[in-house]
C-alpha cells in the first residue's frame, strides 16, 4: 500500500477528492494532510476525515525559504509517504525540496500546460481567445509546472465567461482528474490520461 502526503494552502477541495478516492481496492492511503497556513479549512476537511494534519507557517520563515523546506521535509518524512500531491499548494518550491522526492511528487494545474505556467490561468486563457481550456496533472521538476504530463481534462471556453464561471467548470474537471492519475500512478502507470 502506497502512502500519500497531500499538500494544500486553502480549502482542499482537491486534497478531499483525492482522500476520498483512497478506499476499497485503491492501491494507496493518504496519511498526512500539510499546509503552509495553520488556518487552512483543508486542514479541518482532513481532520474529520481522520487524517493526519500539520502546519508549517512559511510567515515564521521570513527570507528563509530553505529554512521552511527543511521543516516540511521533516514533517512530511516522519509520515514516510512513497507520494507527494501538492493539491492547490501555494508556495513555489526549491530544488531542495523538489530532489528530496523526485519521480514521486505530483502536481496539479488549472491550464492545458505548457500553456499558462503560474498564477492567472484563466484570465490568460480568455485574453488570448482560447476556444478550450482544462487542467494538467504533472510530475513537479525543478522548472515550474513543467514536469512530465501524467493527465489533462479538457473544457470548452463558452462564451461570456469570466475568470470565475472557467476556473468553477475546471475545478469539476480537476476533482475527476486528480484522483485517476493517482490511482495510476500509485499502480506504477505514468503513461498520460487524456480525459475528453
Amino acid at each position: 500500500m502506497k502512502r500519500v502526503a497531500i499538500l494544500i494552502s486553502g480549502g482542499g477541495s482537491n486534497m478531499v477528492k483525492l482522500a476520498e478516492s483512497m478506499v476499497d481496492d485503491h492501491p494507496a492511503r493518504p496519511v498526512l494532510v500539510l499546509s503552509n497556513d495553520p488556518a487552512a479549512g483543508g486542514l479541518d476537511k482532513a481532520r474529520a476525515m481522520g487524517i493526519a494534519t500539520a502546519a508549517v507557517d512559511h510567515r515564521d520563515f521570513k527570507g528563509d525559504r530553505e529554512g521552511f523546506e527543511r521543516k516540511l521535509i521533516s514533517m512530511i518524512d516522519a509520515h514516510a509517504p512513497d507520494i507527494i500531491c501538492l493539491a492547490g499548494f501555494m508556495r513555489i518550491l526549491t530544488p531542495v525540496f523538489i530532489n528530496q522526492y523526485a519521480g514521486r511528487m505530483l502536481n496539479i494545474h488549472p491550464s492545458l500546460l505548457p500553456k499558462y505556467r503560474g498564477l492567472q490561468t484563466h484570465a490568460r486563457a480568455l485574453a488570448a481567445g482560447d476556444t478550450e481550456a482544462g487542467c494538467t496533472v504533472h510530475e513537479v521538476t525543478a522548472e515550474l509546472d513543467d514536469g512530465p504530463i501524467l493527465g489533462q481534462a479538457r473544457v470548452p471556453v463558452e462564451p461570456g465567461d469570466t475568470p470565475e464561471t472557467l476556473a468553477a467548470r475546471v475545478l469539476v474537471q480537476e476533482h475527476i482528474l486528480y484522483p485517476a492519475v493517482l490511482r495510476r500512478f500509485a499502480e506504477g502507470n505514468r503513461a498520460p490520461l487524456f480525459l475528453p
